[in-house]
């Protein structure tokens, strides 16, 4: 068995398109608020990893979403750049304008066919739905040439309807036919027999793109979107770190790693993706998101390499084919030896940041150098991967300028009852203060914040993990706060954890009070 090679691409047919949905689907995860540079900074990261297909995201949803793929779609070199439409005419022409400026720009345009869907969700019959099919894909067509449609939840439809509608579809003119598990429920081999049978019924269908978008509330995605590509789909739909929609999509990482280690055994299926960019493109999509990656996760959770028994330390250390059947450096797992100090210059900064893969202009240099001196007097020693985690931290702290942590303090109170004092300050330069206690630290310090810039937010989810290991490793904390009644993420640095925590609850307060109305949708996507 060979582990550790990237198969031959010898044969053009059996070439997997990954079309990854981060942007969209991902961003879709509760809590989640990527800015417009943000999403570019993941973009590019998408394209040096080497997917097919970006969905940048849903255009008509807000001008900040639209905003987002039209900048990406302008930005991003190399790649097809998709928006998603619901089968309306002001979605599909709002991502076509969205998508325009791409080198290679896709509509992707979908509607719901299952039953369910029909009657509950979209209160029209099989022929409304099937003319709104053909019409939105006949315009997309008459926008683009790249055209994907999807019936939502097929797998849950009659599978004559749904062969009806993909005929109606590909003779419009749609280029790839996306047929999504979009509530994770089907088998493998269910969903095998569910594309063969549509294959018998829509031979047309043979003559276009076959895409697979599978949800993982079963725990089957990765298993369904292959069972999907044996049976002749050659595009997997999947996100970084496996996020999206409840419990998320088909993981970029492990899809993309079972055709490299199994190579032999997936009957000649290969891809375009540079498995060495993986694990840079799960963290960065981790410190962005908000996300944290579970220390078990496949190939990129931080144990999928650790060796705890005895015996397979002596295993790993005799012949690593005995416990490992992937190398760290096949995802660019290992660390990088860069490591600089206090007394580090400007010109060394830079040089660091271009090994590892980050090109800054000279304004945003000089910002990430200033963050970078306080933290080296603070820490001493900075490693990779806290350059990576104060860059990530910098592009945040840009993004969500309008309000800022100038001070800190806790004074008075008990170790029961602290009490914290924040000094914050806005966009405009106004400063205000805040004072409060609470049951703990962080109790008190979120209090004193909604004092000072008179917000009120409920914590559903707090975390606070090192960047890397040490007593002196960088603290980054999570928040997920509920303001307003909606969710909002975020996220700070420092090597100070309460000030950390303080930074990742004013950004989620300030996400919250730039969020537009009408962010979300009520139908959101496949």
């Amino acid at each position: 068995m060979t582990t550790h090679s990237n198969p031959t691409p010898h044969d053009p047919d059996k070439r997997v398109t990954f079309f990854d949905t981060t942007l969209r689907d991902g961003e879709q995860s509760p809590g989640i608020h990527l800015t417009t540079r943000e999403k570019v900074e993941i973009a590019q990261q998408l394209a040096r990893l080497g997917v097919d297909v970006i969905e940048a995201g849903f255009p008509i949803t807000s001008p900040g979403d639209f905003e987002g793929v039209q900048t990406i779609a302008r930005e991003v070199e190399g790649v097809t750049v998709a928006g998603l439409a619901r089968a309306r005419e002001r979605d599909v022409t709002t991502a076509g304008e969205a998508v325009s400026v791409a080198e290679r720009g896709r509509i992707h345009t979908f509607i719901a066919t299952s039953d369910i869907h029909l009657e509950h969700k979209l209160r029209m019959d099989r022929a409304q739905v099937l003319a709104a099919a053909v019409d939105a894909v006949r315009l997309a067509r008459s926008m683009v040439d790249d055209v994907e449609f999807s019936c939502e939840d097929s797998t849950r439809s009659d599978p004559a309807f749904v062969a009806e509608v993909i005929r109606g579809a590909i003779e419009e003119g749609a280029t790839t036919i996306n047929l999504p598990d979009t509530v994770g429920y089907t088998m493998p081999a269910e969903f095998q027999a569910f594309l063969i049978g549509l294959y018998e019924r829509c031979p047309s269908l043979g003559d276009v793109t076959v895409s697979v978008h599978c949800h993982d509330d079963l725990g089957l995605a990765v298993a369904n979107s292959l069972a999907g590509l044996h049976v002749g789909a050659r595009q997997v739909e999947c996100c970084v770190n496996g996020i999206g929609e409840r419990a998320g999509n088909a993981s970029l990482e492990e899809v993309a790693m079972i055709l490299r280690t199994r190579a032999e055994d997936v009957g000649g299926l290969w891809c375009g993706i540079d498995t060495t960019e993986i694990t840079r493109a799960s963290r960065l999509v981790s410190r962005l998101t908000g996300y944290a990656v579970q220390p078990n996760k496949a190939v990129v959770g931080r144990n999928a390499f650790a060796h705890e028994a005895g015996i397979h330390q002596h295993g790993v250390l005799s012949n690593p084919l005995t416990y490992e059947i992937m190398d760290a450096t096949s995802v660019g797992l290992a660390q990088s030896a860069i490591v600089l100090g206090k007394h580090s210059g400007r010109h060394a900064l830079r040089h660091a940041l271009e090994e590892l893969g980050y090109e800054l202009d000279p304004e945003a240099l000089d910002h990430v150098f200033v963050r970078f001196k306080e933290v080296a007097d603070r820490k001493g020693r900075l490693s990779a991967a806290d350059l990576e985690a104060l860059l990530s931290d910098e592009m945040r702290a840009e993004a969500t300028a309008g309000l800022v942590l100038v001070e800190l303090s806790f004074s008075g109170g008990t170790e029961q009852s602290p009490a914290a004092r924040v000094v914050v300050r806005d966009d405009g330069g106004a400063r205000s203060e805040g004072s409060a206690s609470g049951d703990g630290p962080v109790d008190a310090l979120m209090k004193a914040i909604d004092a000072a810039v008179g917000s009120s937010g409920r914590l559903l989810e707090y975390s606070v993990s090192a960047v890397t290991s040490g007593k002196d490793a960088l603290g980054e904390a999570r928040v997920a706060c509920e303001i307003g009644g909606r969710t909002f993420a975020g996220q700070g640095v420092s090597t100070d954890v309460l000030e950390a925590s303080a930074v990742a609850y004013l950004r989620a307060v300030d996400a919250s009070r730039h969020a537009e109305a009408g962010e979300r949708v009520a139908a959101g996507g496949v």
